[in-house]
C-alpha cells in the first residue's frame, strides 16, 4: 500500500532523515580515535530506503556518499540478499571488487526494523588509518596487484542479530599496524549505526512504516525530476574533453589519458568514458563504483538549482565505461589511489560541461589527493602511523577568483592541526602556508596551493607519497593560464632532492625534512584584462611570487 503525502509532510520527513544522518555523523566525530577520522573528517554517514537506495546523507565526502549506495546495492544483489538480513546484523566490507572503493575505506551497514518489518538501512564509511599492505597507511605507490594493498574484507557479518563476531574482529586487529586505533574507529562506526537505527525507528513509530516507505520513494522521485529538469535546460549536444594523469608510479614515462564524451539529449545525459586509457600496473586505477561517484558529483555540481542529493538524482545519467579501463579496472588491479582518476575525471567533466554552460563552470582545481604517509619506529618495536591528505587551489570562476588551498571536488576534508600531529608523532612542522604565485593568471585568478613541511624527530622513519599534478598542471579556461605544478622535496643536511610524485617507503632519519608544494587552480579569462585593483590586492596580500 502506498501512502500519499502532501508537500509539507514530505519536507518534514526529508529533513528528519537528513537530521538522523547528521547525528550519525556527529557520533563518529565524537567517538573516533584516529586523526584521519577525528580531525581530517574522512568519513561519511547515510540512510537508505528499505531496498538499499540512498535517501539522506550527512555533509561529508562526495567521493564516499555517491558510492556507498553503489556498494550496498552490490552487496544485496551479489552477496547477502536483503531477505537474509536480520535485526541487529551489521554487514561490513572494503573490497573494491565487491562494490567498495579502496581497502582503507571500510563500509558498515545495519538494517532498521519496525514491528518486524525492514523499513530502512543505515550506513557508515570511515577511511581507516591502516589496513596492512606494503606501506604504512595502505597507500603503497608501487603496488601492482590488490593483494599488496592490505587486508580484503568481502561482505561479511561483523554482528549477527546483535552478537559480535569476535573471530572477525580479531582477524582485523591482527592485520593492521595500529590495531587499537583502527578497531576503535570501527567501534565508532558501530556506535553511529546504533544512533541511526534509533532515530529511524522513532520516525517509523511516529508516522508509520507505510508513510516512511512512501516518503522515501517520493524523495527519490522528486530528486530524479529535479535532475531531469536541470539536464533538460542544458543545450542538447555532444561535448568532449580530456586531461592526463602524470603516470602510474611504475612506468614514470607514460601519462595516463582520461577522456569523456558527454551527450545531452532532452532530460537524459550519457557519459561515455570509452576513450580513457586501459588500466595500468600501478595503483591509480578505479573501479566503477568510484568512477560513478565522480560522474554523479560533477553532474550535480553543474546544476543551476539545488537538488536534494539522493539516489534519484542518478537515474537520468547513463555511464558507458567498458571493463578493463583505468576507470573500470578488472581484478586484481591495484586501486589504492583511486581518488586520483576520480578527481581528474571531475576536472574532465567540468571541461566538457563548460562547453554547454560556460557561465557556471570553473577552471580546473588542483585535482589530486596529495597523500603523504609517515611511519616512525621506536626502540621497543612500537610503530606510529600518520596519513595526511593535502589539497591545493580551486579553479577560477567566470565571475570570481578561485579559493586558496580549499578542499574541493571529491574532497571535503579538513586539515589535521599541527598540534595534533606533533602531540602524537615524533614529527615537527617547519613550514605551512599558502604558496605565492601558484594560482593560474586570468581575469580571475586561480586559487593558491599550499606548502607543508614535516621534520623527522625519530631515529627511524619511512615516508610514502601518492600524488599527481607534478607534470600536467590544472588547466585554465577562456584564455586563463594553468595553475602551478606540485612538487615534493627531501631536505637532508641542507641538500634538496626533488622526489617523484609517487614514492614507497622512503627511509628517513632524524632531521630530514619533507616539503610538499601543491598545485594552484587554473585561471579564467585573459590575464591582460585583470583589473589594476585586483593586481594591487594580489601584491598586498602576498599572492604574487617574488622569485627565489
Amino acid at each position: 500500500m502506498t501512502t500519499t503525502l502532501d508537500p509539507i509532510e514530505l519536507e518534514v520527513l526529508r529533513n528528519a532523515l537528513s537530521a538522523a544522518a547528521a547525528e550519525m555523523d556527529v557520533t563518529v566525530w565524537r567517538t573516533s580515535r584516529s586523526t584521519i577520522v577525528r580531525e581530517m573528517l574522512d568519513y561519511s554517514t547515510a540512510i537508505y530506503d528499505r531496498d538499499g537506495f540512498n535517501v539522506a546523507q550527512s555533509v561529508r565526502i562526495p567521493q564516499h556518499l555517491n558510492s556507498m549506495g553503489y556498494a550496498l546495492r552490490a552487496i544485496v544483489e551479489r552477496y547477502i540478499p536483503l531477505d537474509e538480513w536480520r535485526d541487529g546484523d551489521v554487514v561490513i566490507g572494503n573490497d573494491p571488487y565487491c562494490g567498495g572503493q579502496h581497502l582503507p575505506d571500510i563500509l558498515a551497514f545495519r538494517p532498521v526494523f519496525h514491528e518486524g518489518r525492514r523499513v530502512a538501512i543505515v550506513g557508515t564509511l570511515c577511511h581507516h588509518l591502516d589496513v596492512g599492505g606494503m606501506s604504512p597507511g595502505s597507500y603503497a605507490a608501487t603496488a601492482t596487484e590488490i593483494y599488496q594493498e592490505g587486508i580484503r574484507i568481502p561482505p561479511i557479518r561483523l554482528f549477527r542479530a546483535g552478537v559480535r563476531n569476535d573471530e572477525v574482529w580479531a582477524m582485523l586487529g591482527q592485520n593492521v599496524r595500529q590495531p587499537a586505533i583502527v578497531l576503535g574507529d570501527l567501534q565508532s562506526q558501530i556506535a553511529s549505526l546504533e544512533v541511526g537505527v534509533a532515530n529511524v525507528r522513532k520516525l517509523a513509530a511516529k508516522y508509520g512504516a507505510e508513510t516512511l516507505t512512501s516518503a522515501c520513494a517520493a524523495l527519490l522521485d522528486a530528486s530524479e525530476a529535479a535532475m531531469r529538469d536541470v539536464i533538460r535546460r542544458m543545450p542538447d549536444g555532444t561535448y568532449s574533453f580530456e586531461d592526463f594523469l602524470d603516470d602510474d608510479g611504475i612506468d614514470t614515462s607514460r601519462p595516463v589519458r582520461l577522456h569523456a564524451t558527454v551527450t545531452i539529449s532532452g532530460d537524459r545525459m550519457v557519459v561515455d568514458l570509452s576513450g580513457c586509457d586501459a588500466q595500468v600496473p600501478g595503483p591509480i586505477n578505479a573501479t566503477l563504483g568510484s568512477t560513478s561517484s565522480a560522474i554523479y558529483y560533477a553532474a550535480m555540481a553543474c546544476a543551476d538549482r539545488p537538488i536534494p542529493p539522493n539516489a534519484g538524482c542518478y537515474r537520468p545519467i547513463e555511464i558507458v565505461a567498458p571493463e578493463g579501463l583505468v576507470v573500470n579496472a578488472r581484478h586484481p588491479a591495484p586501486v589504492a589511489h583511486r581518488i586520483t582518476p576520480g578527481h581528474r575525471l571531475v576536472n574532465v567533466l567540468f571541461g566538457a560541461f563548460s562547453q554547454a554552460v560556460p557561465d557556471r563552470m570553473p577552471a580546473a582545481y588542483y585535482g589530486c589527493s596529495y597523500v603523504c604517509s609517515f611511519q616512525t619506529e621506536h626502540a621497543d618495536g612500537r610503530r606510529n602511523v600518520l596519513v595526511e591528505i593535502e589539497i591545493g587551489g580551486c579553479g577560477a570562476l567566470p565571475d570570481e577568483d578561485g579559493a586558496n588551498a580549499f578542499s574541493f571536488g571529491m574532497h571535503n576534508n579538513a586539515n589535521i592541526p599541527l598540534e595534533m600531529v606533533e602531540a602524537g608523532m615524533p614529527l615537527s612542522f617547519t613550514g605551512y602556508g599558502l604558496l605565492p604565485g601558484s594560482g593560474g593568471a586570468g581575469v580571475h585568478r586561480g586559487g593558491l596551493g599550499l606548502f607543508r613541511e614535516w621534520r623527522v624527530d625519530a631515529e627511524r622513519a619511512t615516508m610514502t607519497a601518492q600524488m599527481d599534478r607534478f607534470r600536467h598542471r590544472p588547466y585554465g579556461l577562456a584564455g586563463g593560464e594553468p595553475g602551478s605544478a606540485g612538487r615534493l622535496v627531501l631536505i637532508r643536511d641542507g641538500e634538496r632532492t626533488q622526489l617523484h610524485s609517487k614514492v614507497s617507503n622512503l627511509p628517513l632519519r632524524r632531521g630530514d625534512v619533507i616539503r610538499l608544494e601543491t598545485s594552484g587552480g587554473g585561471g579564467f579569462g585573459d590575464p591582460a584584462r585583470r583589473s589594476d585593483r585586483d593586481r594591487a590586492r594580489d601584491t598586498a596580500l602576498g599572492y604574487v611570487a617574488t622569485g627565489g
